[in-house]
């Protein structure tokens, strides 16, 4: 449903060139899944993960490589996008493009560890998946802590107006490259902490917020509150009381299992509750980042599960 020309602010030089690297990745038929941190450690630590010798080495594993292993345009891109960094004679791409589907995302280079680091992996993946399942065509969807924008993006056939909401800076930089990248349409980026900065009616709302506890509280990993599912039942809070009538959310998160109890859909339940709300909830799968069970704070945690919501507000 999307429908003319993108109404996102002008990108920045640096952004620009970003979108001609994408653009020039694209066109030498570049593709990449990016898989979790732990999965991409354990591929680059082999003995032919030592230097890059392709696009997806430089750009998907990010391995150091030699300026000639890039055709000279992809480089000069890269030089003005300023996403390398130099070392012993060697650069590392500070960014990842990974593709999901026709489409192709930049995001935050490998490993993670910067505070305003954006996220990308399996998740997005699932997330994408089930957007797709659960999201009706809508005059405008509203993303919230949108990331690389990837949730809005694969519904712009659905919505005739995008609108991607981070708190992030960085989210929200990346997020306008990937709308442009991907030819999104009407889109709108806007920095803001759930809806806060979100102005006007809204009738779909998606979200894949973080839902870890995270020690440096990186914005990509960390929820909040005790077990990391502060944000998403902020999310919950927020969009039923903002959604239209008729509208809809449609949230992919986590739930830390304690004991066997789901503790997130136990925090929801009372926002639930009400005539006004119609809700569906599911687990979409049952076991993930179980390395972080190794934890102190997940020392109570049986499992992380994936789970789905759907929310409509009643007419």
């Amino acid at each position: 449903m999307s429908a003319g020309a993108p109404s996102v602010a002008p990108l920045r030089p640096t952004q620009r060139a970003l979108l001609e690297l994408g653009q020039r990745l694209r066109a030498a038929g570049y593709a990449f899944t990016t898989i979790t941190p732990a999965s991409h450690a354990r591929v680059n630590a082999r003995a032919e993960g030592a230097n890059a010798r392709s696009l997806r080495d430089v750009f998907g594993w990010n391995r150091p490589f030699a300026p000639e292993v890039l055709p000279a345009p992809i480089f000069e891109a890269a030089v003005r996008a300023e996403a390398l960094t130099e070392e012993a004679g060697l650069h590392r791409s500070r960014v990842r493009f990974s593709t999901l589907g026709a489409d192709l995302f930049v995001h935050s280079g490998f490993p993670t560890t910067e505070p305003d680091a954006v996220f990308f992996g399996p998740d997005t993946y699932r997330y994408a998946r089930y957007l797709r399942q659960h999201a009706r065509t809508a005059r405008r969807v509203v993303d919230v802590g949108c990331g690389s924008g990837a949730g809005a993006i694969v519904l712009r056939d659905r919505c005739e107006q995008l609108t991607l909401a981070d708190i992030n800076p960085r989210a929200i930089d990346f997020a306008a490259v990937n709308a442009a990248l991907n030819e999104a349409g009407s889109v709108e980026v806007v920095q803001s902490d759930v809806l806060r900065g979100v102005p006007g009616a809204v009738d779909l709302v998606v979200s894949n917020p973080p839902f870890l506890v995270d020690e440096l509280e990186r914005a990509y990993r960390h929820g909040g509150g005790a077990l990391g599912a502060g944000l998403s039942v902020r999310i919950v809070a927020g969009s039923i009381a903002r959604l239209s009538p008729g509208g809809r959310l449609v949230l992919y998160t986590a739930s830390a299992i304690v004991d066997g109890e789901d503790t997130f859909g136990a925090a929801i339940a009372p926002l639930l509750d009400r005539d006004d709300v119609r809700a569906t909830y599911e687990e979409i799968d049952p076991d993930v980042f179980g390395e972080e069970l190794d934890r102190a704070v997940y020392r109570r945690v049986d499992r992380l599960a994936v789970v789905g919501l759907v929310v409509d507000r009643v007419v």
